[in-house]
């Protein structure tokens, strides 16, 4: 599915598995990205759905995983052997995704076994840039969710994408979860003015009103 000119949802429910996030394409113009990894129940199609974008796995540079829940990571470890891609997630949610942590990733939610995958760039900063093929892709820590939780931006086609994943929560003291850091980071993406919000559970919302309210309505 095509949402702008450089960017697709290749993974989902209805594209992937049941179980999965959305999983987001950023093409670039000589490499490629990532956004989350679903569970991994609906590898080939995955893979299928970025070759059907025109992108060979061999062109994908990051897999950005912006928190460690399963169903964002679940299939980080697929993705990184089938492309070759480098893992990137904030430090505060790394330990978990390399120790596949059951309770913190959710995975025991899912009565599912999360497979441990090497982040390969632990962020340490508020905010990290990276080049995606020619695409600047810049990666924000949004605590509140998960404690390493972060969305992404870029420009294309001269509007503002936010990969925003789980800008609804929920919130769960066995996730490691802070309101009052959820709040922060609300208010946060409100402040980026985005044009087109990327969610990864609730669709792709476009115009900056239509985004607005969205994020406003979890505050």
């Amino acid at each position: 599915m095509n949402i702008t000119g450089d960017v697709y949802l290749v993974g989902g429910p209805s594209l992937s598995d049941g179980s999965d996030a959305a999983i987001y394409l950023v093409k670039g113009k000589s490499g490629s990205a990532l956004v989350d990894a679903g569970t991994g129940d609906g590898h080939d199609r995955v893979m299928k759905n970025i070759q059907e974008a025109g992108v060979r796995p061999a062109d994908i540079t990051y897999i950005f995983l912006t928190h460690c829940h399963y169903d964002h990571t679940g299939g980080a470890h697929l993705l990184r052997s089938a492309t070759g891609a480098r893992t990137v997630a904030h430090e505060l949610d790394a330990e978990f995704i390399e120790t596949a942590d059951p309770e913190v990733t959710a995975a025991s939610w899912y009565r599912a076994r999360m497979e441990p995958v090497k982040v390969d760039v632990k962020v340490e900063t508020a905010e990290a840039r990276f080049d995606a093929g020619g695409t600047e892709i810049t990666m924000y820590h949004t605590p509140g969710h998960s404690p390493g939780s972060s969305v992404l931006t870029m420009r294309s086609g001269g509007a503002l994408v936010l990969f925003g994943q789980d800008v609804h929560g929920p919130l769960n003291d066995s996730l490691r979860s802070s309101r009052a850091d959820y709040v922060r980071s609300l208010e946060f993406l409100l402040s980026l003015e985005a044009d087109i919000l990327c969610e990864g559970h609730f669709g792709v919302f476009s115009g900056r009103d239509k985004v607005r309210r969205f994020i406003e309505s979890f505050l």
